[in-house]
């Protein structure tokens, strides 16, 4: 059951990477760009989150999760200060 949730949790945050990605392409707004970009490291935690909880149960990847929970949030602040359209 563990493994479905975490699944959908994934899965609905590479739809949204993929629907940000789709309208950046239509309408050239950069925050788009930004937000597709930390959505697909959103994606990449929970896949983390995955092989943290089910796959590898005995080991605890809570500071790799983290990192890449920080990482995958650094485009959107960019592009919150630092887009100027």
């Amino acid at each position: 059951m563990n493994f479905l949730i975490y699944g959908l949790c994934a899965l609905t945050a590479l739809i949204c990477t993929l629907l940000m990605v789709r309208a950046y392409l239509i309408s050239r707004y950069r925050l788009l760009l930004w937000s597709s970009w930390c959505f697909a490291g959103l994606t990449l935690n929970n896949i983390a989150l995955m092989f943290d909880k089910i796959i590898f149960a005995n080991t605890n990847l809570l500071t790799l999760r983290l990192l890449i929970a920080l990482l995958a949030l650094l485009p959107l602040v960019y592009g919150l200060i630092f887009e100027d359209r």
